[in-house]
């Protein structure tokens, strides 16, 4: 028995825990991605010099603004760089030095130790949308989002093979305080998944309050011991880090939980219209936000992050599936990994309004760019609609399924005795057909990616069950896999003091709508 799994179950403990162990449906959920490809890589030795150089210029001479936070002008004076106001310039080297003790991978634990994930190196750790205030489904349309949405979400999450996190705020619960929604969705991810999942960054004192909740549910010592919690921090860019989100990171880092520094890049609007110079800003932003983590504590759990879209000239609207985002997905990957980082990019990007060929291309596209560009944690993998200002259940399972060809592309090509497939070749000779052939009937039910949502059947067969599209294909995929739902084995104790602590602090303020 492995030491995560001996510690757990020793937390966990009592017959009940056991007997709830024991009646449970056990879910199918593959392994994170390990790849065994080749990164796409853009960008030669001296432009990736040049951008490096332009980033730290930046840093020396224009620098950065921690605003609403004097701790953190004082951590950052005191480590030798010059502090005017709120603007922080950092020497030139000063902020590499200090991102060194930063890990280059780390484990993050799931209540389930099966569902561990690793987060750098070859790995690809696939978690689903983040942040949308609106639902979609095909029998409503766009509407506000729910609690009852987002436990649906969850749920759906838990039930999909290929998706192995369960992700933060997959819609925002608007029928919930925004003081208080937090709460209720930890406890969601908590207690009706046992995939890993995120932390609260609203507000520091949520933070906290996600550290608490993680405490309870893994042990003090466990939490004090491991990362169990993965958050996103995003930059205002362009070169803006404000107290809300720094102070989500403090809580983090100083509890040895892991943080997601992102710049959030819209070309032509919060960074500069070329790949270079966005690449050159994210860099700067990036060095800037992993330094400070050190700084309040040294090894802390950091990812390279950057969010990357354009901008529609036209009409102002963010742009997804782009070849400009890709370059700048690529050559962020390349300098991540030059700086001993994991990296968090691209996911399941659209600007369309509805599940549809728009949707498809678009996300196909970042998808792809995604694996390529060597991401180690890609956020918004499945469920985004609207330039990610909607959550849909359709295009949630529509992308999940998807995610199993990422699976299969990341294999590589299997050059072994077997899949050199000599003895078959041979055996059917010209003419024949392998349908038959032993190395057919031993290989084939792994040989291919089979999907669980799409139609192949002949055109007749399809007539036959209701001509449905795909959207139809996936409601009603939504629809079985929430009746199928299942929910995880967890112990009684544990759940009982969840739901205690979300209880104890709601009763303590007031609600809170802003």
């Amino acid at each position: 028995m492995s030491e995560v799994a001996e510690g757990r179950r020793a937390r966990g403990g009592g017959g009940a825990a056991r007997r709830a162990e024991r009646t449970a449906v056990r879910i199918e959920c593959a392994k994170f991605i390990e790849r065994n490809i080749p990164n796409l890589e853009i960008l030669n030795e001296e432009a990736l010099e040049i951008i490096e150089a332009n980033a730290e210029t930046i840093l020396e001479e224009v620098g950065v603004n921690f605003v609403e936070n004097p701790e953190a002008l004082k951590r950052w004076k005191d480590a030798g760089a010059d502090v005017t106001g709120e603007r922080v310039r950092i020497p030139k080297g000063l902020a590499r030095k200090l991102c060194k003790t930063a890990p280059s991978s780390y484990v993050q634990h799931a209540r389930n130790p099966e569902r561990n994930v690793t987060v750098g190196g070859k790995g690809l750790v696939l978690a689903p949308v983040y942040g949308p205030p609106f639902v979609r489904d095909a029998e409503g349309g766009r509407r506000y989002a729910t609690l009852e949405d987002f436990q649906k979400f969850v749920k759906l999450g838990y039930m999909s093979k290929w998706l192995h996190h369960s992700g933060g705020t997959v819609c925002e619960p608007t029928d919930i305080p925004v003081n208080k929604r937090h709460l209720d969705m930890l406890l969601a991810h908590m207690t009706l998944s046992d995939k890993p999942y995120m932390g609260s960054v609203t507000e520091p004192s949520r933070a906290e309050d996600s550290v608490e909740m993680s405490k309870i549910l893994f042990g003090d010592d466990f939490v004090d011991q491991n990362t169990v919690m993965t958050s996103l921090i995003n930059i205002n860019s362009p070169m803006t880090f404000d107290g809300i989100m720094m102070g989500a990171l403090e809580v983090y880092a100083k509890a040895n939980q892991a943080a997601i520094v992102s710049p959030f890049i819209v070309g032509g609007a919060m960074a500069p219209v070329t790949v270079a110079g966005t690449l050159t800003q994210v860099m700067a932003e990036v060095l800037a936000g992993v330094a400070y983590s050190q700084l309040v504590r040294k090894g802390a759990p950091v990812i390279f992050g950057a969010f990357v879209t354009s901008i529609d000239m036209n009409s102002g609207a963010p742009t997804f599936g782009t070849p400009e985002a890709s370059h700048i997905t690529y050559g962020a990957g390349q300098l991540a990994r030059r700086m001993g980082l994991p990296y968090r990019s691209a996911g399941s990007f659209c600007g369309s309004k509805l599940p549809d060929a728009q949707a498809a291309y678009e996300t196909a596209n970042s998808l792809n760019m995604g694996l390529l560009a060597g991401v180690n944690f890609m956020l918004h993998a499945c469920g985004w609609l609207e330039g990610g200002l909607v959550s849909s259940f359709e295009k949630f399972v529509m992308d999940a399924d998807q995610l199993g060809v990422l699976h299969h592309l990341a294999k590589g090509v299997d050059v072994s005795e077997n899949g050199q497939a000599m003895d078959a070749i041979r055996e059917v000779g010209p003419g024949g057909h392998y349908l038959g052939c032993a190395h057919t009937q031993a290989n084939f039910k792994q040989a291919f990616w089979r999907t669980e949502l799409l139609d192949y059947k002949p055109y007749e067969t399809w007539e036959e069950e209701g001509a449905r599209d795909t959207v139809a294909l996936a409601r009603a995929r939504v629809a079985k896999l929430l009746s199928d739902y299942q929910k995880p084995a967890i112990d009684p104790a544990v759940e009982e003091a969840l739901n205690d602590y979300v209880a104890r602090k709601k009763a303590a303020m007031p609600d809170a709508f802003m």
